[in-house]
């Protein structure tokens, strides 16, 4: 049975690899699954809406989360597509796969390596592929409030779409703050903030603070409610330097 479950959760998460993301930043903090065993875990998600006026309205948006923890390494992978069409035309389109590999170098340091592939039209970002490493640190954990803090070196190559496309390579820095609350098993909250300048031009920072609600419907089923905020300074031509978004859906845990 768990077989099943982990190659059901492969085929959702590799369904997206066509695909590239829903936001500037993904925030992965809030898809570490907590757990004190190993193996395999893994969620589902999805919010649909179809809406019939003067015009037809569909929008989607779709999560898969696959990880697999043993004595040291942490794998994870995840996977996100998201789509809002109107008057056939598609004003929302966005998607992303990520893939990260956590060491455990002790009980408080731990060593990351990721890599992702995106993309997100309404921001005009046709493609952004990204590479990077560094520590993660636990500052404090016990049973209901976990505080993280982390800072990565990361390569960026993206594409902007227009008449006149631009491909950008530039390296950041990526640093982040997060804290999970679970007061009691059936409600989660974890907010993350980063903040990431580009090395060779510190006034170019992307800052991005997002928080995630999690209660439980069930022992597999969930009510989710996520908040983000992103201001980016130098955002591709037309595009504002501040966007946010508050989205609800619910969830299925493997």
């Amino acid at each position: 049975m768990c077989i099943l479950r982990s190659i059901l959760c492969l085929f959702i998460c590799c369904s997206f690899l066509p695909f590239y993301s829903r936001a500037q930043i993904v925030n992965i903090e809030k898809s570490r699954m907590q757990s004190d065993t190993t193996g395999w875990m893994g969620s589902a998600g999805a919010a649909l809406s179809l809406t019939k006026n003067t015009q037809q309205v569909f929008s989607s948006d779709l999560d898969t989360h696959l990880q697999y923890k043993s004595a040291k390494s942490l794998y994870l992978i995840l996977g996100s597509y998201g789509f809002l069409k109107g008057a056939n035309n598609r004003l929302i389109d966005h998607a992303f796969i990520h893939f990260r590999y956590n060491y455990k170098m002790s009980k408080v340091v731990r060593w990351e390596l990721f890599t992702q592939l995106q993309k997100n039209t309404i921001t005009l970002i046709k493609s952004r592929f990204l590479l990077g490493t560094g520590p993660r640190f636990k500052i404090f954990s016990n049973k209901t409030l976990r505080l993280y803090a982390g800072t990565l070196i990361m390569y960026e190559q993206e594409q902007e779409t227009g008449s006149l496309p631009i491909l950008h390579k530039d390296v950041r820095n990526s640093n982040y703050f997060s804290f999970s609350f679970t007061p009691n098993k059936m409600l989660e909250i974890i907010s993350t903030s980063f903040y990431q300048p580009l090395l060779k031009q510190w006034n170019d920072c992307r800052f991005l603070t997002q928080i995630s609600v999690k209660a439980k419907a069930g022992k597999q089923l969930a009510v989710k409610i996520n908040w983000n905020y992103l201001n980016d300074p130098f955002p591709a031509k037309g595009i504002p330097s501040v966007n946010y978004s508050l989205s609800t859906g619910v969830e299925y845990d493997f």
